[in-house]
C-alpha cells in the first residue's frame, strides 16, 4: 500500500510540477494520428522518478474512452515486493489533435505535459516523450526491445534537446 501511496503521489508530484507551460525548445511532432498511437507500449528507457523507482516490465496502455479522452494504464513489477503495481490516468489534447501534446490527469483536476517529441512515423513503433522539461523522459516501443541504430538516434536527439541521457535507467522488460 504504501507503494502504491508513493507511486500516486509522485504522479501527483509530476503534475503539479508540470502545470506550467512546456519548455518551449520540446515541440511535440505534428499530423499526429491518436488512433495509431493507441495500444501498449514498453518502457526503453527512462529518467529515474520516485513514481516508478525500482520498476521493471514497465508498460503503458492507451485506449480510447467513449468520451474521446484517453483512458492511460501503466504498469510496472516491483522485484523486491514481488507483485505488479499501475497507476491509471485520463489524457486528453492539449490542443490540436494533430499534435502530439496531451495533458494527463492521475489527480483530477490536475493536469501534466505529455508532449511526443519524437515518433516513428512509418509505423508507429517507437516514441520519445517528454513531461514538458528536461527533468522527464520516456523512450517507449511497441516491442520489448529496440534497435541500437534507432535506440541511438533517440539518445541523441534527447541530449540535443538538453535532457541528461547519462541518468538514463533502462528497465529491465
Amino acid at each position: 500500500m504504501n507503494r502504491m501511496f508513493a507511486l500516486c503521489a509522485g504522479a501527483c508530484l509530476l503534475l503539479l510540477c508540470a502545470c506550467s507551460a512546456p519548455d518551449s525548445k520540446l515541440a511535440p511532432v505534428n499530423d499526429f494520428e491518436l488512433s495509431r498511437y493507441l495500444g501498449t507500449w514498453h518502457e526503453i528507457a527512462r529518467l529515474d522518478n520516485s513514481f516508478e523507482k525500482g520498476l521493471s516490465k514497465v508498460t503503458a496502455e492507451y485506449a480510447l474512452r467513449p468520451d474521446g479522452k484517453v483512458a492511460v494504464a501503466n504498469k510496472g513489477f516491483n522485484a523486491k515486493k514481488q507483485k505488479w503495481e499501475t497507476a491509471t490516468a485520463v489524457a486528453k489534447f492539449a490542443g490540436d489533435s494533430r499534435t502530439g501534446a496531451l495533458k494527463v490527469s492521475f489527480f483530477r483536476p490536475f493536469y501534466g505535459h505529455y508532449l511526443i517529441l519524437e515518433l516513428d512515423r512509418e509505423n508507429y513503433s517507437y516514441a520519445l516523450v517528454s513531461g514538458g522539461n528536461t527533468g522527464y523522459l520516456w523512450i517507449l516501443s511497441r516491442s520489448k526491445t529496440l534497435d541500437p541504430k534507432t535506440l541511438g538516434q533517440l539518445l541523441a536527439k534527447a541530449n540535443a534537446l538538453g535532457f541528461d541521457t547519462a541518468k538514463l535507467v533502462f528497465p529491465e522488460q
